[in-house]
């Protein structure tokens, strides 16, 4: 459903922010993708979504072409940044509104309700201006659009950074949802405790290259953490890089 096939990346500066990137995200499935600021994590996400264009290699959304047929693409999709951009005089039930509006998803007063209910939004502001939320609550209208989109692919780039411990326990049990829903999920995170509590598969980036890929079984007896900072910054006694796996 998500695919990056030998996905690059070379700004005109020179820098090479993704190295040939090969990995494949299956409907019913959470692919984490760990890595420190400036790894490559935004820049394989903004390639996912079209935002610019590859140096070499292809990513595809649903089979689709996300470069060749960008429109295409895009039906199949829906995106969660990490501050998610609202339109802070309406209100979040407006918000919701417009967005499925976008996406052609347009309901009822109650539908929305219904959807804002579900990702745990007070209902006291449901009506109330969005300038007013507090990061917790524009990611909740941020989760209800990707939901009411109903996109087989969900792409999202660090959702729970700033939120407290129950905003981002909900936010997960939702990423749960989706995931029983058939949806193909990749996010990119730093947090190694939710990726792992989490996801199905999880990955590392350094340097723009895929160096360590690892499915939820084979992390049962792993210290994901420990494993992070081994491969991340080559600790004594450290792992190596690994060959990170073709797409299949």
């Amino acid at each position: 459903m998500i695919e990056a096939i030998d996905l690059s990346k070379r700004y005109e500066d020179g820098v090479l922010a993704l190295d040939h990137l090969n990995l494949k995200v299956q409907p019913g499935e959470i692919f984490c993708l760990l890595g420190a600021n400036g790894a490559g994590k935004s820049t394989a996400i903004n390639l996912m979504l079209n935002f610019i264009e590859p140096t070499e290699g292809t990513a595809l959304i649903n089979g689709v072409d996300v470069t060749r047929d960008p429109l295409e693409a895009k039906k199949y999709v829906a995106y969660l940044s990490e501050n998610v951009m609202l339109y802070g005089n309406f209100t979040g039930r407006q918000n919701l509104d417009f967005f499925a509006g976008l996406a052609g998803k347009q309901t009822d007063r109650e539908g929305y309700y219904q959807v804002l209910r579900r990702v745990g939004l007070p209902e006291n502001s449901f009506e109330q201006r969005v300038k007013a939320y507090s990061k917790g609550m524009r990611q909740k209208v941020g989760i209800a659009i990707v939901i009411i989109r109903d996109a087989p692919a969900v792409i999202l780039d660090e959702p729970t950074s700033g939120l407290d411990p129950q905003a981002g326990a909900e936010f997960l049990r939702l990423l749960e949802d989706l995931r029983g829903e058939g949806k193909a999920v990749f996010m990119s995170t730093h947090d190694i405790f939710r990726a792992r509590t989490l996801a199905d598969r999880v990955g590392i980036m350094k340097s723009g290259r895929l160096i360590m890929e690892r499915t939820r079984q084979e992390l049962e007896d792993e210290d994901l953490e420990k494993l992070y900072i081994d491969y991340m910054y080559g600790t004594e006694g450290g792992a190596q890089e690994e060959e990170a796996p073709a797409a299949s």
